[in-house]
């Protein structure tokens, strides 16, 4: 449907319906000091060939990640995504995006959300997951708001290593709801000791694995710090391609597990829309956002499928739900379900090595850059390096040079003024070894 606006002829005539002076008027209740009286800083309106034209002139400003090398990670990843997903994903079956709310009538999405609910049960080594969450970050703060619920308690404690956007939406919702944060400064030496900061007020403590920063490590001791104060132990995993290399959270103790599937599917997008997995025990099921889909017999005896459990507002009373936002997003796990499914187990475990080696043969040869130190031991397919000079300008001067270097750590913390000569670099199968070569040539001509 085009976009016609209204005639001056046309807006009289509706001011004189509603007996209302002018539009201005219907805006009485708005403070006049945040009323913009001029213009937006916009061009005028024009015909629609001019204006394909000059977005199309603004977008070939851009350097598009597949044509270029390409090293920017930080939450979301450049993935290989066959062709055959976005032809699946597109049958009549499977088409609608969103869960009907008759979903028993659509056979198709609630067969394919129990299929995704079973594969992310089992790479995050959990024993229930829902149909999905809007993304990752999201499910993070729905993970904590839970933990509120089943603990009885009201503080949440954050690690260093967890994306600031993941935590700035945690405090965005702190501000208004009913738990605090206690949130650790950013980690980029993967040290910190969140075990001693859990006490009896603590209802959860969220760590990312691999952190932003890239560390990985074995997180046991901490969910058995956790427990023992009757703590949960949240998970957080941006980088879904990891569940097939790295031990699952659910071995670690996890209690809950979010995670971003963006990397599963779907591919890079000027902010999505993407995927959020969404994973706990058991025990916890009726805790838990979201919606879960169910097998079960017809009055025939034909397999098929229901909602099970609905726990947002709309579908039981408003006291009882889990949450106003836990709506799934169906394309986007449809995508997920059927790249995965495509890959199969073999297939997804030879996907993460082969990550895991492109970044170890990276790792190397930056290392022999003069000046340049890798912070990570234990990495997946991201490393935080340390230059001698100023990452934003690096990146920067290798992007007129046609190479996407990576994420400067102080996009990510503008304000910490530590962290302006961090540089996130992550390498996934489409990187070639001239990509890496062209990294490399350019990181020793600009730091030179």
């Amino acid at each position: 449907m085009r976009y016609l606006p209204l005639t001056e002829a046309d807006r009289r005539a509706m001011l004189a319906t509603i007996g209302a002076p002018s539009v201005d008027a219907l805006f009485k209740d708005v403070p006049a000091a945040a009323v913009r009286r001029a213009p937006v800083d916009l061009p005028h309106h024009a015909g629609e060939l001019s204006v394909e034209r000059q977005l199309k002139a603004m977008a070939g400003k851009n350097l598009v990640a597949g044509e270029v090398p390409f090293f920017v990670g930080a939450g979301a990843y450049r993935h290989h995504v066959p062709a055959s997903v976005d032809y699946i994903i597109q049958r009549g079956e499977f088409l609608t995006a969103y869960t009907p709310y008759q979903p028993e009538i659509a056979q198709g999405t609630l067969q394919y959300l129990f299929e995704f609910q079973t594969q992310v049960a089992m790479l995050t080594g959990m024993e229930v997951a829902n149909a999905s969450m809007y993304d990752g970050s999201t499910a993070c703060v729905e993970a904590v708001v839970m933990a509120t619920r089943v603990t009885k308690r009201k503080k949440a404690i954050l690690s260093g290593g967890l994306h600031p956007h993941y935590a700035e939406i945690a405090a965005t919702h702190a501000a208004y709801g009913d738990f605090t944060l206690d949130s650790a400064a950013a980690d980029p030496e993967g040290l910190e000791d969140l075990a001693s900061r859990i006490d009896d007020q603590t209802a959860c403590v969220v760590v990312q694995n691999p952190s932003v920063f890239g560390h990985i490590r074995d997180l046991t001791p901490l969910a058995n710090a956790a427990h023992a104060k009757g703590a949960l132990l949240v998970v957080v995993v941006t980088e879904a391609v990891s569940l097939g290399a790295l031990m699952p959270p659910g071995a670690m103790g996890a209690d809950i597990v979010v995670a971003e599937g963006q990397s599963i599917g779907s591919g890079l997008n000027f902010g999505g829309p993407y995927v959020g997995l969404f994973a706990t025990r058991e025990k916890y099921m009726r805790q838990m956002p979201g919606r879960l889909c169910g097998e079960t017999v017809d009055a025939d005896g034909k397999r098929g499928w229901v909602l099970t459990l609905s726990t947002r507002e709309q579908h039981i009373r408003r006291e009882k739900a889990t949450s106003n936002i836990c709506t799934n997003a169906g394309l986007c796990a449809l995508a997920f379900t059927v790249h995965l499914s495509l890959l199969g187990e073999t297939g997804f475990t030879q996907l993460a090595a082969l990550n895991h080696a492109k970044t170890s043969q990276l790792v190397e040869k930056l290392k022999a850059i003069p000046g340049v130190r890798v912070l990570n031991e234990a990495f997946f397919n991201e490393v935080t390096l340390v230059l001698p000079k100023d990452a934003s300008a690096v990146v920067e001067a290798l992007a007129a040079k046609r190479i996407l270097a990576g994420v400067p750590a102080a996009r990510l913390w503008p304000d910490h003024s530590d962290l302006k000569n961090h540089l996130l670099v992550a390498v996934t199968e489409t990187v070639t070894d001239e990509d890496m070569d062209a990294l490399v040539a350019g990181l020793k001509e600009v730091l030179a």
